[in-house]
């Protein structure tokens, strides 16, 4: 007698081979059968007319915070993700005295835009050490799956105090420390170690990440460790084309090559994405990375399969016009008494009459770039567009005819008058879509290119972070409605549904060495999807305040998985959260 049995429905098993219509049947929170005439079980769905698949596995999220307070993790579990990667980038909240609680939250909040209340309030701080951590999350029962990487930068704060935020270089005691400790954290089970070196990356009050100053032989002994505890993989995020003076390209992906050659072989991966200031860097750190890897190295690419986009409005961290003195002098008080303001025409002539100030420095947490994509929004806007939540649905790869310069240019006024009045729209929930990333060209054929690699794989959704800027979470949805279905019916070239599947599970199964799941074989995991593929749809996000201390983040609404199952069990029913919580910490030397 199985557990269940999931009959009728067409297969994708994410080996990457056409489609199959067969039963799977579960026993134990495992794949128990495959094929017909399977026998009895205690509950039965037809699957029927819908397509089947592993559970999809995210490699690039930030619920290291959201997991001391939140059993569901939405947005990934909406999306069909059954296991999430977290700690990427180098931020993080273990190893962690108690002390340095309030710098690392610092950390996080201007890093990945995570409100800090949210943190103070949610955080449970039941630990110190990474294997403290580790307990900690695995004591607790959520939807989903989730897997741990070793941050750099709390285990660089662990290690060297209040200069490690200073920019003061590692030296071979500090780096012996935290290679001491990255072995603690591996074999208590850490999927691998991450590293960021983003000059997009501050804190909240205004200061560089403390990875990004490593140098050469502190990034060595961290690939060392991982090495020397036989598994785990190494990750990097890396802006090659954004380097502070005396820096190159060379000299970052030299450090980059020092890094993975230093792991003996493990697998890593790098962030890949096209940068208008940079177009053609990605085809640099292809073609370097090849060479690598034909020397024997084992390095992947995280691509993102849409672009990095930042959402704009009057409720979210940025916005067009918030660097005007008149806004600013408003920017405090609540929406609906900022849009009252706004709307009367004296203090839009007024507003409009002033030039924008600079934001960022030395004590801001906004980065150079917000100043310069400000400063240059009437050229910019042509790859602005709004977002109209009563459309239903979002175009991610839109002409600029759609955009806010072509708006304008219909309407025959100024860009800055048509962004201003476009905010006001919906009582001041008006959105705004601006591809900052992998949208040079106006189109995704470059994106393609990259999703095509051999290398590939799908990452930088950073679900659980960016909550008032980006909603990437979305991706895996993304991936498998616009690449496999959409694009292809507007004539576009585009990704075989077996291939995206592929990409989405068992590539990721590969990369981590977790050999327990990503495929539909017997003896699996039954993590598994069921999906109406045609009805399959994402909708406008929306801002809403479901975080501690009253903080809000963008969610947006998704239609199509009838079913997502972890462990056998069943956490979303058509669209919605069931309340099972079968998820659970994945301990990489266990697993591998």
């Amino acid at each position: 007698m199985h557990d269940l049995l999931i009959k009728n429905g067409t297969v994708f098993d994410g080996s990457g081979g056409e489609s199959q219509s067969l039963d799977i049947a579960i026993k134990d929170g495992r794949i128990s059968g495959l094929g017909t005439n399977l026998g009895e079980a205690s509950e039965t769905i037809d699957a029927r007319d819908h397509i089947v698949t592993p559970g999809f596995i995210d490699l690039h999220t930030h619920y290291d915070g959201q997991v001391s307070w939140d059993d569901t993790l939405q947005p990934s579990v909406n999306h069909g993700v059954t296991t999430a990667v977290m700690g990427n980038c180098g931020v993080g909240f273990a190893p962690c005295r108690a002390e340095d609680r309030d710098k690392l939250i610092r950390l996080m909040e201007g890093v990945e835009d995570i409100p800090g209340t949210a943190l103070h309030e949610g955080l449970d701080w039941q630990w110190e050490s990474f294997p403290e951590y580790l307990d900690a999350l695995d004591a607790k029962p959520r939807t989903i799956d989730i897997a741990a990487m070793v941050p750099h930068d709390p285990l660089r704060v662990f290690a060297m105090g209040d200069r490690a935020v200073f920019n003061q270089p590692a030296n071979d005691a500090d780096i012996a420390v935290m290679e001491t400790l990255v072995k603690e954290a591996m074999e208590a089970g850490a999927i691998g170690i991450s590293t960021g070196r983003s000059d997009f990356h501050k804190s909240s009050d205004g200061g560089w990440t403390p990875a990004s100053e490593a140098g050469k032989d502190e990034l060595e002994g961290l690939a060392r460790a991982v090495a020397d505890s036989g598994h785990g993989v190494l990750q990097a995020v890396n802006d090659f084309d954004m380097v502070r003076p005396g820096e190159t390209f060379d000299t970052e992906f030299a450090l980059m090559e020092a890094f993975f050659r230093a792991g003996k072989g493990r697998p890593g991966s790098m962030s890949l994405m096209e940068r208008d200031f940079a177009p053609d860097d990605w085809k640099n750190i292809i073609s370097r990375t090849e060479d690598l890897n034909a020397d024997g190295l084992d390095i992947s690419f995280q691509v993102a399969p849409r672009a990095i986009g930042a959402i704009n409005g009057l409720n979210c961290t940025f916005h067009p016009i918030m660097a005007f003195p008149s806004y600013l002098s408003i920017a405090f008080l609540p929406l609906a008494e900022r849009v009252e303001i706004l709307s009367d025409p004296a203090f839009k002539a007024k507003l409009l009459s002033e030039k924008p100030i600079t934001l960022s420095g030395d004590d801001s947490p906004v980065p150079p770039l917000v100043d310069m994509m400000i400063a240059t929004f009437p050229q910019l806007s042509e790859k602005v567009f709004p977002m109209n939540r009563h459309e239903g649905s979002v175009d991610y790869e839109p002409s600029s005819e759609a955009s806010i310069a072509g708006l304008a240019w219909d309407a025959g006024v100024s860009v800055w008058e048509m962004a201003y009045d476009l905010l006001l729209e919906d009582d001041g929930h008006a959105l705004f879509y601006f591809p900052v990333y992998n949208y040079t060209n106006m189109n995704y054929d470059n994106v393609l290119t990259m999703m095509r690699h051999p290398k590939a794989l799908p990452g930088l959704s950073d679900g659980g972070a960016h909550v008032g800027t980006i909603c990437d979470a979305s991706f895996p949805t993304y991936l498998l409605a616009h690449w496999t279905r959409d694009r292809l019916n507007r004539g576009k070239p585009g990704i075989a549904l077996p291939r995206a599947v592929q990409m989405l599970t068992a590539d990721g199964a590969d990369y981590l060495g977790l050999s327990d799941r990503g495929r539909i074989a017997v003896g699996q995991k039954a993590d598994l999807n069921i999906i109406d593929y045609d009805a399959l749809s994402l909708g406008v996000p929306v801002m809403v305040r479901d975080l501690p201390a009253g903080g809000q983040r963008l969610l947006q609404p998704v239609t199509g998985y009838v079913a997502t199952f972890v462990n056998g069990e069943r956490v979303i029913e058509n669209d919605e959260v069931t309340a099972a919580r079968p998820g659970r910490l994945v301990r990489s030397k266990v697993s591998a």
